[in-house]
C-alpha cells in the first residue's frame, strides 16, 4: 500500500459501487480520448464542494490514476521529452490512451487527482475542509463522492503521475503547480442508477 493510501486510510477491498465507478472512468476517459481528441468532458470534470460549504466552489479536472503496480508514469515522462513540439506530443498521448490504456479497471486506483495554480484559493479551502462532495454527471449517470482530500508532495507517486500525465496535454502547466488527491469515502458515496444490486 503507497503512502496516499496509508495516510487517506483507503480500502481497496471490493465494492459495487466503487467497481461501478471504476469501470465507468474507464468508459468515459476511453470516450474522451477516442472520440473528442482528450477534451475533458463531464465524465472528467466534477463540481467540487467543500465540506461545511452551501455551495460548490466549481468545477475541476480530474485525473484518473493507475495503481502503484500499474503506473506508465515513465512512458508519461519519456512521451513528453522526446520532442520538443506540443502538437507531436499530444497525438502521441492521444494514441496511447486510446489504445488499451483504460481497457482494465482493476488497475486503476480510485482516487483521483486535480492540478491548481499555486496558492490557488480553491485549493486551500479544499485541504482547509479536508472533505469535499465530487458530482460527476454524465451519459445518464451521476455520481456522488465524498471524498478525503490533502495536498500531495511533490514527491508521491500521484504527483507525479499526475504533473506527467497533465503535462502532455497542458505544455504551459506552471512547474510549482499545486495537486490535491480526492479519495472517495464509499460508504458514503452514492450513484443515481445504483450498481446491479445495490
Amino acid at each position: 500500500m503507497n503512502r496516499i493510501e496509508e495516510v487517506l486510510g483507503l480500502r481497496q477491498d471490493d465494492n459495487p459501487l466503487r467497481d461501478m465507478f471504476l469501470r465507468w472512468q474507464c468508459r468515459v476517459r476511453q470516450i474522451s480520448m477516442r472520440e473528442m481528441q482528450g477534451r475533458p468532458d463531464a465524465g472528467i470534470i466534477a463540481q467540487a464542494t467543500p465540506d461545511g460549504a452551501d455551495r460548490p466552489l466549481g468545477d475541476i479536472i480530474t485525473v484518473f490514476n493507475r495503481i502503484p503496480a500499474y503506473s506508465r508514469t515513465p512512458e508519461f515522462k519519456h512521451m513528453f521529452l522526446k520532442t520538443h513540439d506540443p502538437a507531436q506530443r499530444r497525438d502521441k498521448a492521444l494514441q496511447f490512451f486510446s489504445e488499451t490504456y483504460f481497457q482494465k479497471h482493476r488497475e486503476f486506483s480510485d482516487i483521483l487527482t486535480a492540478t491548481f495554480m499555486p496558492a490557488s484559493p480553491g485549493a486551500r479551502q479544499l485541504v482547509a475542509a479536508s472533505r469535499c462532495d465530487l458530482v460527476f454527471d454524465a451519459f445518464g449517470q451521476r455520481f456522488t463522492l465524498d471524498c478525503r482530500t490533502r495536498e500531495l508532495g511533490r514527491g508521491e507517486p500521484l504527483y507525479q503521475a499526475t504533473y506527467w500525465h497533465n503535462l502532455l496535454f497542458n505544455p504551459n502547466l506552471n512547474p510549482d503547480t499545486t495537486i490535491l488527491a480526492f479519495a472517495p469515502q464509499w460508504d458514503r458515496c452514492s450513484a443515481d442508477p445504483q450498481p446491479a444490486g445495490g
